[in-house]
């Protein structure tokens, strides 16, 4: 059925006028609130939200507003929902989609850049130099556009990845994570096979980090960390070596398992002083070190040393250049198994013990998932 708008529905998927959606009230408030649902435009369809994990950044947003650019907010924005990392069922069409059917399981990717500027057509959409301007384009869902923490939400085709019959609901809003992951890989070189990876910070991005360079045949794949729970989950998605940080010396083991020289590649998943500076330390004469996490503070390193080995740095933001699609592909042919940092299910309206959970690591909790379909609708479920 198509309306007056071109766009198209199915009775197979009845979409309503209102859905219950969470919106930020002040810093660190949430209301569950009737929302009108979403219209999908050209280029857009409407996700109907079946699942939707919860993600450090959706603290901080809760906390103090949505990230308009790379170095600014916008003004705390009380009728928000925040939310990036889900997956659903297309319920709808905006004009003109033929890339894509109703009824289709996808999971997607957060950021749609401009498609105009510098850096969106060098694929760096994450970057885009209009970045948080929907007027011109951009959209960054559950950043500044409305997110997942709701029935249903609008995603532009290029945000999409189709999701396999035989992947489950909570493990495709993992497939961001991975993506991530991917592409700190991806602005490293992407050829890491027979290469040396450590990565520094068994989070939910660092773990998956191991699971990506492992299955792209990188080795050694070394981890580091403090808590030996999380480090024996990386070692069971392929990291070859764990440190514990408090009872070894991270820099000294890993020169010992590369021949003195370091690695070839560090993925930096903690975001301390301490951390980058270990990071800096255990790179191997041009090699390279990516920047995945955020610090909250300014930083106090080696950089003499950094020029003198001719070490390269890069930062990453979110899940660029297209890398969630190749996580997905990895993740369907069960190259590794994502699941494994999936700790915690609770119900959509359920939302704020959920992000108790996920912000006090409640239960040692590392991936928390939120559902909306009424055969998951539980307080609280321990993934297998």
């Amino acid at each position: 059925m198509y309306g007056s708008n071109g766009v198209k529905t199915s009775l197979q998927f009845p979409v309503p006028e209102q859905m219950k959606a969470w919106v930020l009230g002040g810093p660190d408030e949430l209301f569950l609130r009737d929302k009108p649902t979403p219209v999908p435009g050209r280029a857009e369809v409407l996700v109907r939200i079946d699942a939707v994990a919860i993600c450090a950044t959706d603290l901080q947003v809760i906390h103090g507003g949505a990230p308009a650019s790379i170095g600014g907010g916008l003004p705390f924005n009380k009728n928000f929902t925040p939310g990036h990392e889900y997956m659903g069922t297309i319920a709808a069409l905006g004009p003109d989609v033929d890339e894509f059917e109703i009824g289709e399981r996808i999971s997607v990717e957060i950021h749609a850049g401009c498609g105009q500027c510098k850096r969106c057509r060098q694929g760096m959409y994450t970057s885009c130099i209009n970045y948080g301007r929907p007027d011109k384009g951009h959209r960054a869902n559950g950043f500044t556009t409305d997110g997942g923490f709701a029935e249903y939400a609008v995603n532009h085709i290029n945000t999409l990845a189709r999701v396999p019959d035989t992947m489950g609901d909570a493990e495709a809003t993992l497939v961001v994570t991975a993506g991530t992951s991917m592409y700190g890989l991806t602005e490293l070189g992407g050829l890491v096979a027979g290469e040396s990876v450590v990565v520094i910070g068994p989070g939910p991005i660092g773990l998956l980090a191991v699971a990506v360079a492992k299955a792209l045949g990188a080795s050694p794949v070394i981890l580091t960390g403090t808590r030996d729970k999380r480090l024996a989950i990386g070692k069971g998605l392929g990291a070859d070596r764990v440190i514990n940080i408090a009872e070894e010396n991270a820099v000294d083991v890993v020169k010992e398992l590369t021949g003195g020289i370091g690695a070839d590649y560090v993925v930096e998943c903690a975001g301390t002083e301490a951390t980058i500076d270990q990071a800096i330390h255990m790179t191997n004469r041009g090699g390279k070190i990516c920047l995945a996490a955020f610090p909250h503070d300014k930083v106090m390193t080696d950089i003499a040393h950094l020029v003198k080995n001719n070490i390269y740095v890069y930062g990453i933001r979110g899940e660029g250049r297209s890398a969630t699609r190749r996580a997905m592909a990895l993740m369907a042919e069960k190259r590794f198994d994502a699941t494994n940092i999936h700790t915690h299910t609770f119900a959509l309206a359920d939302l704020p013990t959920a992000l108790r959970y996920a912000r006090e690591r409640v239960e040692d909790a590392i991936k928390v998932v939120v559902t909306t379909r009424e055969a998951n609708m539980v307080a609280s479920v321990a993934a297998e």
